[in-house]
């Protein structure tokens, strides 16, 4: 597996946690997919038990292991029990490699902590962490938030470069000392975007059971802590005191998902709400939306956001992290700190009455370009290769 005259080779080993339906994973995905076979043999690791674990299997010469201890929670005993089987495996794949360069890129949180310390252990030659939004964040009680970010400072002394979706990513990581601008590389979280061009109103509402003329309010979003589904349910409720007849439309699923079918019922809400679970016809479902709402109290750049914009849907979103650099403020959406469902109530009303008329396609050709998932590939083959180059590994260029 050495290097020839098609030029230099190396393994890529993609860590992530959990394979659930979410854009860090859609997109963790797509780039071991896509990572040029010429160049890179590709390897997934990853926890079991996953909504997209069939996704992954079914994509042609990707190598995937499960780490069956890798899980979301944080468990000490299973937690070093996944770090020992992350050492090994990427020992494995440094052998398997014959002498071309092992390079290990971590995703999300736990895996990002576990896998670059395995990669050290393993003695891989580069090291690799995409930020999606960090594990740490302002709500935290102190100590959890200290520990997170004791253990991410950690791992970073272990990081060649770090790859951030939204400024934002890198201000925050400055701020609590777990990372350095120099070693940052900002790629947008990638996805077909011209699918979003495609979508049909007609079909999204029949998919949803809502009828032509009524108002719907939507949003698309895993339901956990993060995403603050409950502010959307209180969101809904002050809007339907201005606007009795409007719809909201929830897809997704996820830990909350009870809690907030219960609070749409106890809001008196229950024929108001529809709960479609994770569906595939996204672009037909944003273009249902009169309002696309996001909730969220953290974020790393959700791409629900540009997906709906591209879409032509106004945006009423928490100016949380990355999103506050996609949304133009009074132009394509509506922003307010997170938490305040107040003015996201008046956002969303304000656009239902006609008060407030927004461009939502305003900069639709640069979203387009901007989140190309092609572009995101290529840009981190880029890095990979700039990064190898300036360890000296023959055939690579800057």
């Amino acid at each position: 597996m050495s290097g020839g005259a098609q030029g230099p080779r190396a393994t890529a080993v993609h860590v992530i946690t959990l394979l659930e339906w979410g854009g860090a994973q859609e997109n963790t995905l797509h780039t071991v997919g896509s990572l040029d076979p010429e160049r890179f043999d590709r390897v997934l690791a990853c926890g079991r038990g996953g909504m997209l674990d069939a996704r992954a299997l079914a994509i042609p010469s990707v190598r995937v292991r499960f780490v069956d201890d890798l899980v979301r929670e944080v468990r000490p005993l299973r937690d070093a029990k996944a770090f020992f089987a992350l050492r090994a495996m990427l020992r494995d794949e440094k052998r398997k490699a014959g002498g071309n360069p092992l390079i290990v890129h971590t995703h999300s949180s736990k895996a990002g902590i576990l896998g670059r310390a395995a990669a050290r252990a393993a003695g891989a030659d580069l090291v690799v962490h995409s930020i999606h939004g960090f594990g740490f964040h302002d709500g935290q009680p102190f100590p959890s938030r200290a520990l997170f970010v004791s253990a991410e400072r950690l791992a970073s002394r272990w990081t060649d470069a770090f790859v951030v979706v939204s400024e934002e990513n890198v201000r925050t990581g400055e701020r609590a000392g777990v990372l350095r601008r120099e070693r940052c590389r900002l790629i947008r979280s990638g996805f077909d975007a011209g699918r979003f061009l495609e979508g049909s109103r007609e079909r999204g509402r029949s998919i949803l059971g809502i009828a032509e003329g009524e108002k719907v309010v939507g949003t698309v979003a895993v339901f956990k802590p993060q995403k603050a589904p409950l502010d959307f349910v209180e969101t809904a409720r002050l809007v339907s005191k201005d606007i009795p007849g409007v719809r909201f439309a929830m897809v997704g699923d996820g830990e909350l998902r009870p809690d907030t079918e219960r609070a749409a019922a106890a809001a008196g809400l229950a024929d108001r709400f529809v709960f479609p679970g994770w569906r595939k016809e996204m672009p037909d479902i944003l273009s249902a939306f009169d309002v696309f709402l996001l909730t969220s109290r953290w974020e790393g750049l959700p791409k629900v956001i540009p997906q709906a914009l591209i879409a032509g849907v106004p945006v009423v979103a928490t100016a949380a992290d990355g999103t506050k650099e996609i949304v133009d403020h009074g132009v394509d959406g509506l922003l307010a700190e997170p938490g305040d469902v107040a003015s996201l109530s008046r956002g969303v009303i304000d656009i239902l009455s006609g008060r407030l008329r927004l461009q939502a396609g305003a900069k639709r050709e640069r979203l387009l370009r901007e989140f190309g998932q092609e572009g995101m590939v290529r840009a981190q083959e880029r890095l990979y290769a700039e990064l190898l180059a300036g360890k000296g590994f023959p055939g690579w260029s800057r």
